[in-house]
């Protein structure tokens, strides 16, 4: 058979892993591209099952419109397109244009992304336009934006952390939500440096560490504190950077002299010692790094405690340094790109701010439209889906599924039923398009042609592999084809390569610019890091940005910002109704809401539902054994699932992951108290009990 292989990219996490795609006799062959430095030809369980999900026995293949009897049905393009466009205007006409609502996903490409920003601000005229990247790294996000001036997830490549002294890794667990991205931790402790985790579970990645810090959940942000004390009575602050680099010293290094080591102790339980090793064993290379994922990060105090992180960076002359600094382990496929180019409810193309003059300006002339009549910045992700069926009638949702992955889930479903109209655009029949009135089969991965932004910030070129089904289109489709029911006839090209180049051109000038990067350069270079600016000609081509502040950070003046924050309680706590906390996660063969993954026959073997994970003494106490099913209880709902003793997770915490829908879900549970800045719920803590059943049978 002639070889048809074409290079790409996986359709999951953020490392954006590069594999080579190929038709096969009943099905596709995904197989590993050795030379792309990120995974070089390995791929995790998902990556190499991720063409199953393209299977006409498991994804959509014909819009399905809901019948009068209540059923969703197969229709025609038209009908559905028609059904949409009427759904839209409607509500617009009646209530006005923020009464309809646009929900994007961290897994559309860049393409997407900007299209559905446009179509949301330029068609609709709403300011109700947010994404389920809120969900992840927002507030990281904002943290390092008032830190450094900017946000990308790391300021460097991922092979620069072999080469560091030591790694702090603080609520990551990428052994299971990004597994071939250990080996750099691998070889990071194979050239004598040292790796730090600081998690609440002794996860796999925990088992890897020299050192395991196990806090309390919702504690993380007193643990840097009491790390940054020691780091200052201990005389290991770097004074001449902290005077050259940096602002707002003072200030930050006070609040954290009142977080003192055994005060520390008694909030997150780590051990004094622990918290002196590992001062010792951050302070004494010459190199180091933070890097943090959703274990810090999703709390309504996410942004400070990802900034007291940082304090740590900046107070050791640990940022803006080679092999040093702060990152971010950005989780959605396309999670960097996804917050960058228009989909955010605060935000225009190129990381600009909507409330920004010359950033509505220069993007009003790249759309072709007045600025004025742009709007202005709408709901967060959360506060979006709490507003429908009052405040939002309307909502066109593409990628997400947050009748799983959302807080507060059963509210949040109980809000998608009682919209006049919802429209889902998925490559699957998700729980929440099943809820629609309306669903389009669109394409994914390998049937599209399109770019991403892994979690280095290197911008990356998906190819067309596959020829996709006869009834399913792009999003890119969707998107011109409903623009010009609803009058506007041009802007909305359906190829993606000339999307991208309208985005180039809005994003030229922008903290993320994208203006000197093409399809031609990503195709030969193995992608291009941002920023990355256009030249005056080919020959002085930008060579792109693979390690952000090394000679000054993106403030006005050139230097970092310290904040002074101080650790606060959740904003739930435990209490004699609800005495434990209730924290979640991921597994290794699940990815998400699972609403591809469940459809994977390997991936349902290897982690076929939902559990709870309880210390050996918790499950003592509760006359639970393992296997024995046990409720979970919070002020929002119950949820059931078999447990899983093990003496891995701190006797005052469960653990769940939030893979499934039903009963067993954990997001049913969680908390939506918001960050009072990055606006991300509390997905990481909050109070609950757990009763033991008796067996099922």
């Amino acid at each position: 058979m002639e070889n048809t292989s074409t290079p790409t990219h996986c359709p999951y996490c953020a490392l954006q892993c590069g594999m080579n795609v190929s038709p096969a006799p009943g099905g596709v062959d995904v197989a590993g591209r050795a030379g792309f430095p990120v995974n070089r030809g390995a791929l995790c369980g998902k990556g190499r099952t991720a063409g199953a999900v393209l299977s006409s026995r498991v994804r959509l293949t014909s819009p399905l419109v809901r019948s009068g009897d209540g059923t969703l049905v197969p229709a025609s393009w038209d009908e559905a397109l028609d059904r949409i466009a009427v759904g839209l205007s409607s509500a617009r006409r009646s209530y006005g244009p923020d009464a309809c609502g646009v929900f994007g996903g961290g897994g559309l490409t860049n393409e997407k992304a900007y299209a559905l920003g446009k179509f949301a601000r330029v068609v609709l005229g709403t300011s109700q336009i947010d994404y389920n990247g809120r969900f992840c790294m927002s507030s990281a996000a904002a943290a390092g934006t008032r830190a450094f001036g900017l946000d990308r997830g790391l300021p460097f490549p991922l092979e620069d952390i072999p080469r560091t002294g030591c790694v702090i890794l603080v609520g990551a667990n990428p052994a299971e939500t990004m597994p071939p991205s250990l080996r750099f931790f691998s070889e990071l402790r194979e050239n004598g440096g040292t790796l730090i985790v600081v998690d609440p579970r002794r996860t796999r990645t925990a088992e890897e560490a020299d050192l395991h810090l196990a806090p309390r959940p919702g504690t993380d942000l007193a643990l840097a504190l009491g790390l940054l004390h020691l780091v200052v009575a201990e005389g290991r602050t770097d004074e001449p950077y902290i005077q050259e680099r940096t602002v707002g010293w003072e200030e930050a290094r006070a609040a954290a002299m009142a977080h003192w080591p055994e005060y520390v102790e008694r909030v997150t339980g780590v051990p004094v010692p622990q918290l002196r090793e590992a001062v010792r064993m951050f302070c004494e290379p010459s190199a180091a790094m933070v890097l943090t994922a959703r274990g810090p990060e999703q709390h309504s105090k996410g942004t400070d405690t990802v900034g007291a992180w940082i304090n740590l960076c900046l107070a050791t002359g640990r940022a803006g340094r080679p092999l040093s600094g702060y990152g971010c382990l950005t989780g959605q496929g396309n999670g960097q790109g996804g917050r960058e180019h228009g989909q955010k409810a605060d935000q225009l193309p190129g990381y600009r701010k909507l409330t920004d003059p010359a950033a509505r300006r220069h993007v009003a002339e790249v759309w072709g439209v007045d600025p004025d009549s742009l709007p202005g910045p709408g709901r967060s992700a959360y506060e979006l889906l709490d507003a429908l069926g009052t405040d939002i009638r309307t909502l066109l949702l593409m990628g997400s599924n947050p009748v799983v992955s959302a807080p507060r889930a059963a509210h949040v479903e109980e809000r998608l039923r009682s919209l006049d109209f919802l429209a889902v655009a998925d490559v699957v029949l998700s729980e929440t398009a099943a809820l629609a009135d309306v669903v389009l089969p669109v394409t994914q991965w390998a049937e599209e042609t399109g770019t991403t932004t892994s979690l280095e910030g290197r911008v990356l070129l998906r190819r067309q592999a596959l020829t996709p089904p006869a009834g399913v289109r792009s999003d890119l489709h969707v998107l011109h084809r409903l623009a010009a029911r609803l009058g506007a006839e041009k802007g909305f090209p359906t190829e993606p390569e000339e999307v991208f180049d309208e985005l180039r051109r809005a994003s030229a000038g922008g903290p993320a610019d994208y203006s000197g990067i093409t399809y031609r350069r990503l195709a030969e270079e193995e992608g291009v890091f941002w920023p990355c600016p256009a030249a005056a000609t080919p020959a002085s081509a930008h060579p792109g940005t693979p390690r952000l502040f090394l000679d000054r950070f993106a403030t006005e003046d050139g230097r970092a910002r310290f904040t002074a924050v101080a650790h606060r309680a959740s904003a739930e706590e435990p209490d004699a109704e609800y005495p434990l906390l209730l924290t979640t996660g991921r597994v290794v063969s699940q990815y998400q809401s699972g609403a591809q993954t469940r459809r994977v026959d390997e991936l349902n073997t290897a982690a076929p539902g939902p559990f709870v994970e309880l210390h050996p003494r918790l499950a003592a106490r509760l006359g639970a054994a393992d296997g024995d099913p046990v409720a979970v209880v919070s002020r929002r709902g119950r949820a059931v699932a078999p447990a899983r003793v093990t003496p891995a997770i701190r006797p005052d915490t469960v653990f769940m992951p939030f893979h499934w829908p039903g009963e067993g879900r954990a997001n049913t549970l969680t908390n939506p108290a918001l960050d009072p800045t990055s606006r991300m719920p509390e997905f990481k803590t909050c109070a609950v009990r757990v009763e033991a059943l008796r067996p099922r049978g």
